[in-house]
């Protein structure tokens, strides 16, 4: 799996990188068939904006966005906002998988 931490109107640190790249690998124990994850930082006048983009095997992304005055509140609410939709994504399948009756199809 391959992560990506871009920046944008901010000069891209190595604990900024190191930070958001550690909160990102931790979407992995959510959902196992994650291919790739974006993270944007873009630096605002109001503070800073996040946007965390999640490509998952034969589905569509996730995006996740956030804005805060705090880097690291942001970084952590656009996690927590994918997470949430990962987990949905996850349940979603799994009851799917679940409703379909023993035949195969309704009758």
């Amino acid at each position: 799996m391959q992560i990506n931490v871009t920046s944008k109107l901010l000069e891209m640190t190595p604990t900024i990188e190191e930070y958001a790249r550690t909160k990102a690998e931790k979407l992995t124990r959510f959902y196992d068939r994650i291919e790739q994850i974006d993270v944007k930082i873009e630096k605002t006048t109001h503070g800073f904006t996040t946007e965390i983009i999640t490509d998952i095997e034969h589905h569509d992304n996730i995006i996740s966005t956030s804005e805060d005055k705090d880097l690291h509140a942001a970084i952590d609410s656009c996690v927590d906002k994918n997470v949430r939709q990962l987990t949905d994504l996850k349940s979603k399948l799994r009851d799917h998988k679940h409703n379909t009756p023993a035949g195969g199809q309704d009758r």
